[in-house]
């Protein structure tokens, strides 16, 4: 199988089981001509966000890690009414460029960009009392996961759902001599959930537009 064939595949589940939507494609728009880096979620991709926050009847979701706001307007689409969303983003210019989308998207009054570092931010979270989060989105810098994976089980409750991006690296995990910052800080994430008695977890291998990758789903079963 070829980058071509899954590009392909890709573009047959979108346009089969995505629907079109402006705010969505005025998103990625902006964030192209922004010169972000094109490191979004792919839409079907998005679409399971959403399915996963509408079929968890999430009213308060977090996710650690912006970037140009398309994850975040999947996510805020799939809350359920009255619900917020609060968004978490270190650059000043992903911040601005994501307000910007959600504002367009109509979303303002639910969504949250708040700016800084996430280990600066998730604790103010706590502080705030913002917590405990029904759904919990992980796209951030990989060298951090295990730590975002560990204060979002600290924001979270019996229920909720973890969810953390880009955990398969093109296969490089499996290499324990690769010393790559990323690929290290997936590895602790997988051997903090191997010993974490409080979720129940598995990853699920994809590929597509985005090559070959994965993400961690992890149901919290006991509190602390």
């Amino acid at each position: 199988m070829s980058q071509d064939t899954w590009n392909a595949v890709d573009s047959y589940i979108v346009d089969s089981l995505v629907p079109q939507d402006e705010a969505l494609t005025g998103a990625l728009a902006a964030s192209a001509a922004a010169g972000l880096p094109e490191i979004q979620i792919s839409p079907n991709q998005g679409r399971l966000l959403y399915l996963l926050a509408r079929m968890h009847g999430a009213k308060n979701i977090l996710e650690i890690g912006t970037l140009g706001g398309y994850s975040a307007i999947w996510l805020a689409h799939g809350l359920a009414e009255g619900g917020r969303l609060i968004t978490l983003e270190s650059d000043a210019k992903h911040a601005a460029i994501a307000r910007g989308a959600i504002a367009q998207a109509g979303l303002s009054d639910r969504v949250e960009v708040r700016l800084g570092r996430a280990l600066d931010t998730l604790p103010q979270l706590e502080a705030e009392g913002l917590g405990p989060f029904d759904l919990v989105f992980i796209d951030a810098d990989k060298p951090s996961n295990a730590d975002y994976f560990t204060w979002a089980l600290k924001l979270s409750r019996i229920g909720s759902v973890i969810i953390v991006d880009n955990v398969v690296r093109k296969g490089t995990i499996v290499d324990a001599k690769n010393e790559d910052p990323n690929v290290v800080g997936v590895r602790r994430l997988y051997e903090l959930l191997r010993i974490e008695p409080r979720v129940h977890a598995t990853a699920v291998q994809t590929v597509g537009s985005k090559g070959h990758d994965g993400f961690v789903l992890a149901l919290v079963v006991a509190g602390a």
